[in-house]
């Protein structure tokens, strides 16, 4: 007689497959062209040449579900689909390898460490924490990090100063990052609850 803990469930099923090679690289080609898509919602920006995306979403949301690991290597293959010219970056920028190098490429190229900080840090913290709030925090440390990076190399590749930094490279982006890492979040705890019933 199965009890509670014993039935299986759709999570144990998908398992046996993402655990072999072909369906590693189904899910980081998945995770790759979601993010690609969400670099096409691109709204260019008048006063800074980094514009808004659904980026950053798609990028913690696929930390979230591969985790550190898989999320890591999933963003490194998309940057490298990028740089062989496939369209997968915003169609703002440069596109191929010229893009990485570019205004947002310190964004770009930090998008291996969101993934990985928003996946790893959630799931340490879900040990003590409720789910969302794990989630929360994953994805707040994450987005710091990504904004760090992007601002950074915008002020040395742009010779700006701090202020201007701040004001092309972080501060147009706070609200909309905010309700980003509340949908990811949301999102993740929905999938989770989810998968347990």
């Amino acid at each position: 007689m199965q009890t509670a803990l014993t039935q299986p469930t759709a999570s144990h099923s998908l398992s046996g497959f993402a655990a072999t090679l072909p369906g590693k690289l189904l899910i980081g080609l998945a995770a790759a062209t979601v993010v690609a898509a969400a670099s096409h919602m691109s709204i260019p920006l008048p006063f800074t040449p980094v514009p808004l995306t659904l980026q950053p979403l798609a990028v913690l949301g696929v930390g979230l579900a591969l985790g550190p690991v898989a999320g890591f290597f999933a963003m490194l293959a998309y940057l490298a689909e990028g740089a062989l010219g496939l369209p997968v970056f915003s169609p703002t920028g440069l596109g191929g390898v010229a893009q990485l190098f570019g205004p947002t490429g310190g964004y770009l190229l930090a998008y291996p460490f969101v993934a990985a900080i928003a996946g790893g840090l959630t799931r340490l913290l879900s040990t003590r924490t409720p789910r969302f709030l794990a989630a929360v925090v994953g994805c707040s440390a994450a987005v710091a990090l990504l904004y760090a990076s992007g601002a950074g190399w915008l002020m040395v590749l742009a010779h700006l100063s701090l202020n201007q930094g701040w004001a092309a490279g972080i501060a147009p982006f706070l609200s909309g990052e905010a309700i980003k890492i509340l949908a990811a979040a949301s999102i993740y705890s929905a999938l989770a609850r989810t998968s347990r019933n």
